[in-house]
C-alpha cells in the first residue's frame, strides 16, 4: 500500500465531553473547524482551543494530522497503519474520520516525535 501524505494543521484543539442529552453549544457552530460525535452514552466535541466551552471534561492542546484525500471507501488499513506506527512509539491518538478523509489528533508535546516516526516509516508529513 502506498503511504499517504499527512498535513499538520496549525491550530491547537480541545476535546470536550458532555452528557449524552446535552445540547450542542452554539459556539461550536461558529468555530473554523469542529467535530461532533454523539453516542448512547456521551456527546464529544472537538474544537480549536480558542473556543471556550462549559463541558464536563476537557483535554486541551491536541494537534491534528490530516490524511490528505479524498480517500475512497475501498481503501483499507490507512488508520491501522498510521496508528500502528504511533503506537510503536507509545504515542496516544484521538482519531476522527469524515466522508473524505481521516484526522489523527496527537498531544502537542508528542507531535515532533510522531512526525519523526511517520517519516521514518515512509510517510510524507507537511508542516506549516
Amino acid at each position: 500500500m502506498t503511504k499517504q501524505t499527512l498535513e499538520l494543521l496549525d491550530e491547537l484543539f480541545s476535546i470536550h465531553s458532555f452528557e449524552q442529552d446535552s445540547p450542542i453549544p452554539n459556539e461550536v457552530f461558529s468555530a473554523s473547524v469542529f467535530f461532533i460525535a454523539k453516542t448512547y452514552e456521551e456527546l464529544s466535541v472537538v474544537v480549536p482551543n480558542t473556543v471556550a466551552l462549559d463541558s464536563q471534561e476537557v483535554e486541551n492542546d491536541w494537534r491534528a494530522l490530516e490524511v490528505l484525500g479524498p480517500l475512497g471507501f475501498s481503501l483499507t488499513g490507512i488508520m491501522s497503519n498510521i496508528s500502528g506506527v504511533l503506537a510503536a512509539e507509545q504515542i496516544s491518538i484521538f482519531a476522527i474520520s469524515t466522508f473524505d478523509t481521516d484526522y489523527i489528533l496527537i498531544k502537542q508535546d508528542k507531535v515532533q516525535q510522531a512526525i519523526n516516526a511517520l517519516r521514518a516509516d515512509g510517510y510524507m508529513v507537511i508542516q506549516p
